[in-house]
């Protein structure tokens, strides 16, 4: 429940919680999303990275040397450890490793959230429509949701890879959107079949209201809450795919990611040569996915409040 200060500085008598219902529900969420402590850890780690990612965009302005693809110190010419020059050392041709870092964070955040929001997009419009429809609509398309679901993605990306050559990053991130919507839309499917039976949705087609509006206007907004929890799944899900292609060799060759670091450090035989290159890489996939995933557990207790119950039995 929103606290009274909250409540307080917001609709003082009441009348602006009435006035505005969806900022009163955000408070309310926002509250209980505070109160745990997994959510406000992944916050934190959350704006950490996206930091890294903004000061990516600056490095290159500090010196030429900085920039995470071309830029290569003229006194070094091999890998090298921290200094105070390059805090993480240099990697097999003299480029800085930190800068490579914060390019990663952000080539991450980019395909992490693009290919997760097409994913979820398309997944809940194809789920509303399969639930509301019913009939031969409902089996055709989650016929074809369960063809795509039994495809590993990585695998048929790979194939894919080897056929056409090195992907582009926006290729990669349309094939993982296009392969990761199955499971939303027989969630999003699901929830839509016990909302198409309320009385509201009823009273809807009573007036003359027409499909459309109906599903775009009564049943997203109720849909839409649990769509952005998936969201936060899918972006670890979608991190992890890029990074595995391009440790592979199948990544984008113009982008520094995370996935790419680590390729670069097996393929030059540096893996247990050099740590501090070995290592920054390794650790921010796994703490990126880590806060986007305890987004995701924090976002499921606002959702569902028998969790919340659960918490204050334990």
């Amino acid at each position: 429940m929103v606290t009274n200060k909250s409540m307080q500085l917001f609709n003082g008598s009441g009348r602006l919680y009435k006035r505005y219902p969806m900022i009163g529900r955000f408070l309310e969420n926002w509250s209980v999303f505070n109160e745990s402590l997994i959510g406000r850890i992944g916050l934190v780690l959350l704006a950490v990275f996206a930091l890294m990612a903004l000061f990516s965009f600056f490095t290159p302005m500090i010196d030429p040397m900085y920039h995470p693809m071309t830029g290569v110190d003229p006194q070094i010419s091999n890998s090298t450890g921290p200094s105070w020059r390059h805090w993480l050392g240099t990697d097999f041709i003299g480029r800085d490793i930190l800068c490579q870092l914060l390019a990663g964070a952000r080539i991450a955040f980019m395909v992490g959230i693009s290919a997760a929001f097409m994913s979820i997009v398309l997944g809940t419009i194809i789920g509303m429509i399969a639930g509301y429809a019913g009939h031969i609509v409902d089996t055709l398309l989650m016929r074809l949701a369960d063809m795509i679901m039994v495809m590993p993605t990585l695998l048929v990306v790979l194939i894919l890879s080897s056929l056409f050559g090195q992907l582009n990053i926006w290729t990669i991130v349309l094939l993982i959107a296009l392969f990761r919507w199955p499971g939303v839309s027989r969630v999003i499917r699901a929830q839509t079949l016990s909302l198409k039976q309320r009385p509201f949705i009823e009273a809807a087609k009573v007036t003359g209201v027409s499909h459309f509006r109906i599903i775009f206007r009564h049943i997203m907004p109720n849909v839409l809450p649990l769509s952005l929890l998936y969201m936060t799944f899918r972006v670890t899900s979608a991190i992890i795919i890029e990074a595995a292609l391009a440790f592979l060799g199948f990544g984008d060759p113009g982008t520094v990611s995370w996935g790419m670091m680590l390729q670069w450090v097996w393929k030059t035989g540096h893996m247990f040569q050099a740590p501090y290159w070995l290592l920054p890489p390794g650790i921010c996939i796994s703490l990126l996915t880590l806060s986007f995933y305890m987004l995701g557990r924090a976002m499921e207790e606002v959702i569902d409040p028998r969790l919340r119950e659960e918490g204050e039995i334990e």
